[in-house]
């Protein structure tokens, strides 16, 4: 099973790669961003919670994330694989996942870091925030803090998977193709050889870096 962690702050186009990834390597996109707001739309308590933290761009408590991602889990067993996007943010969540993963006999293949900077970040999330309608894209404090967030909550992370050398840091300014290419060519490099036979475009297709 292919599983990749999608690393970046907010807007540096985790959602942009994760559906050309889902294209080409058949996987379930599992975003906790939209699982919350699936949440909220349907105004359930959780939702309501959650509402409230992201509003003021904290995260939301690891048992309440982890807990949606298990369910996912087992309600895709016979998946090729998935991308995590915005999980885990900690630690103690990526060491949840790697646990989770395991019950499942299989783990994570690898991390992707977008690296954007901040004053971009703010750019893209003001301009997404005209036609998003979450009120965290349109107020630059908020967006601001949210970054902040990522930095000093989640810089950690990123030395966890490193220690498994399983993390790659790429430049998220640019071409969307071009980085999607060189996205590609990690993940073909820790692809499970199974995966590979399964998806044979993903071996045999140029990756343009």
């Amino acid at each position: 099973m292919l599983n990749i962690v999608l690393f970046g702050p907010p807007g540096a186009g985790k959602g942009t790669q994760s559906q050309k990834l889902i294209a080409r390597y058949n996987l379930v996109h599992l975003s906790t961003g939209d699982l919350l707001r699936s949440q909220i739309t349907q105004g359930t308590e959780l939702g309501l919670r959650a509402k409230k933290l992201m509003d003021e761009g904290l995260l939301v408590p690891d048992e309440v994330v982890i807990g949606m991602i298990e369910s996912q889990l087992a309600n895709n067993t016979t998946a090729a694989g998935f991308i995590f996007d915005g999980f885990p943010r900690t630690v103690p969540q990526a060491q949840s996942l790697d646990a989770l993963t395991q019950r499942y006999d299989t783990g994570v293949s690898c991390m992707i870091a977008l690296e954007v900077a901040e004053e971009e970040l703010v750019k893209r999330l003001l301009e997404r925030g005209k036609t998003s309608g979450r009120p965290d894209d349109q107020n630059e404090e908020k967006i601001r803090k949210r970054v902040k967030v990522y930095n000093t909550e989640t810089a950690q992370v990123a030395g966890y998977y490193a220690e498994q050398q399983k993390f790659h840091s790429l430049n998220g300014i640019g071409v969307i193709d071009d980085i999607f290419g060189q996205i590609c060519g990690i993940i073909d490099r820790h692809q499970p050889a199974s995966s590979v036979a399964s998806n044979p475009a993903a071996a045999t297709d140029e990756v343009k870096a």
